[in-house]
């Protein structure tokens, strides 16, 4: 059954594959920047190095991210909490659980293994802390792109619409 929010008279929204659309497009936006980040701009981290200018480039990559990765998670998390509540249509509980699964998964990499090696990397450049960091954000990578996938394929089976079809 369609749960639908009136939003006025007309148009209503479709609460359920506005939610489904708007956790696919988080969680595929992070799949593509974990892989702009995996392959280009970690191993770009090598190439710069011990220069004088590492200091200065690692502050703002990781002032540059956190503006950058802080509203889409923020919105796959709410969204991803908002579908296991509601458990739309057409949708399955094995596959939301394994998108959460795969959303904790980042969480817990990022908090456990990223956090710290750029916590000791801004304290300056060392190439096996740099190797590590390449190394194990594949984790992410992994998650968020299967993520993405799980994602979509509930957008397949929770809605029978385009993005811009759940208005009206």
């Amino acid at each position: 059954m369609r749960h639908v929010l009136p939003l006025g008279e007309d148009p209503a929204v479709d609460l359920d594959a506005a939610l489904l659309w708007t956790h696919a497009a988080a969680t595929t936006g992070l799949a593509g920047l974990a892989w702009v980040v995996q392959l280009v701009v970690y191993p770009a981290f090598r190439v710069v190095g011990a220069s004088p200018v590492w200091p200065a480039l690692h502050a703002h990559h990781t002032r540059a991210m956190a503006s950058v990765v802080t509203l889409p998670w923020a919105v796959q998390g709410l969204t991803l909490a908002a579908l296991l509540l509601r458990r739309p249509a057409g949708t399955t509980l094995p596959l939301l659980a394994l998108t959460g699964v795969l959303a904790a998964t980042t969480v817990v990499v990022t908090a456990a293994s990223s956090v710290p090696l750029h916590t000791r990397l801004a304290a300056g450049y060392d190439d096996p802390l740099a190797r590590r960091l390449v190394a194990t954000n594949w984790l992410r990578t992994a998650a968020w792109t299967a993520g993405a996938a799980c994602s979509l394929v509930l957008v397949a089976d929770g809605t029978s619409s385009g993005p811009a079809d759940f208005l009206g």
